[in-house]
């Protein structure tokens, strides 16, 4: 089975779509969960989903780690032209999963008490992101 889960982002942060993904999975069955975001500059996540300090704190890390192309220590990089958070999403998306591995059992995917399935936004504007979806 397969389909596509549609994610709107409002700019950088991370964004669960783990109830979509359960409500799907709840009516196909057991087997193995793939997920593959479809775009070059955000990544994919199972992360903790108790407490929002966890993904604002990953937010933040990131965004030290590699900030936009406007901070000097970034002037070495030269895909600047579509925006300062560009290539920083890029870098980030490359150290990060694009694609996730589910089990699936009683038709839900088996995740940890805490565990979300989140899409991580590095980019600053608003996104439409497609998440493809496969069950076998």
């Amino acid at each position: 089975m397969q389909t596509t889960f549609s994610i709107q982002t409002r700019g950088q942060g991370l964004y669960e779509f783990t109830r979509d993904v359960t409500r799907w999975a709840s009516r196909h069955g057991d087997g193995l969960l793939t997920l593959f975001v479809r775009h070059t500059s955000c990544s994919l996540l199972i992360q903790e989903n108790a407490d929002p300090e966890v993904q604002t704190d990953l937010r933040n890390y990131f965004a030290r780690l590699v900030p936009p192309t406007t901070d000097p220590s970034m002037s070495y990089l030269t895909h600047t032209y579509e925006g300062p958070d560009d290539m920083p999403a890029h870098i980030k998306a490359a150290m990060m999963p694009v694609s996730l591995s589910i089990p699936v059992a009683g038709g839900r995917p088996v995740l940890g008490t805490w565990q979300g399935i989140y899409l991580f936004e590095h980019r600053t504007a608003p996104h439409s992101r497609q998440v493809a979806a496969h069950l076998a």
